[in-house]
């Protein structure tokens, strides 16, 4: 199939010159029209039809990949859908929404089908597979996450080395020495998914710094599974203070875990987490947390691409500063 990149190359000439010289949206030099018209001509080359809508000024459709792997915690991901959805529908836009384990030959398959003008990602990976067919597309891409080499590429996300940072840190000043992470299940690790690989990072990095004893559990995506890794994170670390959990399915039950084997929250160990808003304060303790923040996420993401529709300049990188609340699962450590 002929992409625009393959006009571009053929005429001597980059690819939005191309876009120009075929739409007419904006004045290109009769000479370098030519050539690319030849060079399309040539190649058999099309301009894609949903282009042409957003030219007309017509609705268009953005694809979202969402994949729902083993490890992705689905109303996490279906409050980011919404938000894409409801934002897309503001600029006059329809979103398919791509839910299976979609390699960039089936993306590619989506774009042509669908007639899709743009695609938003989740899910990223830090060496994602997807990312070398996104450099060459001749439509906008934002991918929600920040993968290992961002260059080239548009991302947003919350910033999720900062998040793991600031738990650390926010303890570390209520005088906590020993800490534990409970993240993502293992499959998401074993995936390199970007944003628990980050968060990872952060907070061992800041452990490191403010010299404090850590350790990192991936803990599994069944809520049973909680009362035994709340006695095993005992019992492998009998000087622990404070638990910061990034695994949604996993808050609520590991509060009542540790209740039910005798602790008080925050007195014998404080609670923080690395999720929405209303979900922290769900347990009995309300939970100091780092707001994960889907909507906006979702919003910014639509936000980029439009733009990049329009063929307006936008950041490569856009990281959300995380955002600490404190509630009663955390106090100062006085022994």
């Amino acid at each position: 199939m002929v992409r625009i990149t393959d006009v571009a190359r053929r005429a001597g000439v980059s690819p939005s010159t191309v876009s120009y010289a075929l739409s007419g949206k904006r004045p290109i030099s009769d000479e370098t029209r030519r050539r690319v018209e030849a060079a399309a001509r040539d190649l058999g080359y099309r301009p894609h039809a949903a282009a042409g809508a957003l030219a007309g000024g017509k609705p268009n459709v953005l694809a979202l990949a969402a994949p729902l792997r083993p490890g992705v915690h689905v109303p996490v991901v279906m409050r980011l859908a919404v938000s894409v959805v409801t934002t897309a529908r503001a600029h006059g836009h329809d979103v398919l929404l791509l839910t299976q384990e979609e390699a960039e030959e089936g993306l590619i398959r989506a774009l042509h089908t669908a007639s899709v003008g743009g695609l938003l990602l989740t899910d990223v990976e830090l060496h994602d597979p997807r990312l070398t067919r996104l450099r060459s597309l001749d439509r906008p891409s934002v991918l929600i996450g920040l993968p290992a080499h961002a260059y080239g590429l548009t991302c947003v996300d919350l910033d999720f080395r900062a998040a793991g940072e600031a738990c650390v840190e926010y303890l570390a000043e209520l005088g906590h020495r020993t800490v534990a992470l409970v993240g993502s299940p293992p499959e998401v690790y074993l995936r390199r998914t970007a944003y628990a690989h980050h968060l990872m990072h952060g907070f061992t990095t800041a452990a490191t710094r403010h010299g404090l004893a850590s350790s990192v559990h991936p803990g599994g995506p069944d809520p049973a599974t909680a009362p035994q890794l709340a006695e095993r994170l005992l019992h492998e670390h009998p000087a622990l203070t404070a638990v910061v959990v990034h695994n949604e399915a996993l808050l609520a039950p590991l509060i009542a875990a540790f209740d039910h084997l005798g602790l008080r929250i925050p007195a014998d160990l404080s609670v923080m987490a690395v999720c929405p808003d209303d979900l922290a304060t769900t347990p009995r303790v309300p939970v100091t947390s780092v707001s994960l923040p889907a909507d906006e996420l979702g919003a910014h993401a639509v936000d980029l691409l439009i733009r990049k529709l329009h063929g307006t300049p936008v950041p490569e990188t856009t990281l959300l500063a995380p955002r600490l609340t404190q509630r009663a699962s955390t106090s100062r450590r006085t022994a």
